[in-house]
């Protein structure tokens, strides 16, 4: 079984091949997710602790979590589900994945060092790949030069050169756009929305409050109307009465 292994804190990967059965039997029946002993590469490597994000199987099958089998099953799959490419909006298809469940049919199993140990591991831990973009969002910019709130986070934008096509140019750099950036313009149009807010709630108080004038002025001239009706009513009756009592 091969063992794809990577170091988040370098950036470097290795791919490591195991075939002692006896070594084997501290990844089988585990799942997706679980740790496992450094040990499975040899004693030196005892005080390391690797995590499972994945794997393949040997038709190249992808492991899935959430499905606690260790063998292959068929699911209908949509775009949120992963392991499947949606071909057009609202489509799900039956496809064939792998459950979490590591067992002797993995090909290669996926890997990432969870805690470090004495001895490196050539060409792991001891290899820094430098990242080749810097960060974009303006939060993990100011976490990553440790900047205040107060602080420009536009002057330490990582740029990256690039090289000219033609022979002898001028290089230029290239930036990312800063996601989440607050400027007085977005200041101005969240103060912008908070007026409209405001205003329209105003507007809704006043529409409200004439609505209920309204309301007691006709129920007011309806009750009007009701008793001058009584009031005439009762002035025919008495008018009749009289008339018979003559």
């Amino acid at each position: 079984m091969k063992f794809n292994i990577a170091d988040p804190h370098t950036g470097a990967q290795k791919l490591m091949d195991v075939d002692d059965d006896k070594l084997l039997r501290f990844v089988l029946d585990k799942r997706i997710s679980h740790e496992v002993s450094g040990s499975l590469f040899g004693e030196q490597f005892q005080d390391y602790t690797f995590k499972i994000t994945g794997g393949i199987d040997k038709q190249g099958f992808p492991m899935k979590q959430g499905i606690l089998v260790p063998d292959r099953v068929r699911l209908l799959l949509n775009e949120s589900s992963g392991c499947y490419n949606m071909k057009k909006k609202g489509d799900r298809k039956r496809r064939s994945v792998r459950g979490c469940i590591v067992s002797r049919d993995i090909s290669v199993l996926n890997l990432t060092v969870a805690k470090r140990g004495k001895e490196p591991i050539p060409d792991l831990t001891n290899r820094v790949l430098p990242r080749r973009l810097g960060p974009k969002r303006a939060n993990n910019i100011r976490k990553l030069f440790n900047l205040e709130k107060s602080d420009d986070v536009r002057q330490f934008v990582v740029r990256r050169e690039i090289a000219s096509k033609k022979e002898g140019g001028k290089p230029k750099t290239k930036a990312p756009k800063i996601q989440r950036l607050i400027t007085p313009d977005r200041l101005q149009r969240k103060r912008r929305r908070a007026a409209l807010i405001r205003k329209q709630r105003e507007h809704s108080k006043q529409q409200a409050a004439a609505y209920a004038a309204l309301l007691a002025k006709r129920k007011q001239e309806k009750r009007a109307a009701l008793m001058s009706k009584k009031s005439r009513n009762s002035a025919r009756l008495s008018q009749r009465k009289s008339e018979k009592k003559q």
